[in-house]
């Protein structure tokens, strides 16, 4: 039963927002008594920091396994900025926005782990690519790290980058060029605009 409340609630969050769900709203979904929620969690509060918790640890998984089916860590950049947009869901309610305003505590630990997590995959994925040629030898690879994850962050700061101006899928694609067209070689510039233009080019099925 947790893990289903887990599951709805993640739902519910991360679509209409974690601050104008209620756990009466909850329960409803699920047809069950209020009661039985609180049986697992005290408060929504805990509620809150299962859910964030469990869509962290999904995606952490589902980006270990794109590591290690990427072709090339410029595709497995984008392979990542994909998986990750399925989580997002509607923009419009910020789950991010909303966790660092209202629940500022289990927003800290959240990018804690966040920073934790990127820094050890972006670390590798930046060393396999200067090892293949296709980023350069002279760049500094836990300052790119670093780099890599505030500018990810920054992205999704609603006062800087207004959603009524730029949509999450333009943020994250317009990023990933901006960061790998600073440390790609000639070789990777190549791999990366044929990317580029694959992904621009429509399906002909």
């Amino acid at each position: 039963m947790r893990e289903k409340i887990i599951n709805i609630a993640t739902e519910l969050f991360l679509t209409l927002g974690f601050k104008s769900v209620t756990m009466d709203d909850i329960a409803n979904e699920m047809g069950i008594s209020k009661k039985t929620i609180y049986v697992h969690f005290e408060n929504k509060t805990k509620l809150i920091e299962a859910t964030t918790f469990s869509v962290f640890e999904n995606i952490c998984n589902g980006i270990d396994c794109i590591c290690e089916a990427s072709i090339n860590p410029i595709e497995e950049l984008y392979d990542i900025k994909m998986y990750a947009m399925t989580f997002l869901k509607n923009e419009k309610t910020s789950p991010q926005f909303q966790l660092k305003k209202y629940y500022p505590q289990i927003y800290q630990r959240l990018q804690l782990k966040q920073f934790q997590k990127m820094q050890v995959s972006v670390k590798e994925s930046i060393k396999k690519g200067v090892e293949t040629g296709l980023f350069r030898r002279n760049i500094d690879i836990d300052f790119i790290s670093r780099m890599y994850f505030n500018g990810m962050s920054g992205i999704k700061d609603e006062h800087i980058f207004p959603h009524d101006l730029f949509s999450m899928e333009y943020l994250m694609e317009s990023y990933l060029e901006y960061h790998l067209r600073a440390i790609v070689t000639d070789t990777g510039l190549t791999v990366l605009k044929k990317f580029i233009n694959n992904q621009l080019q429509p399906n002909d099925d």
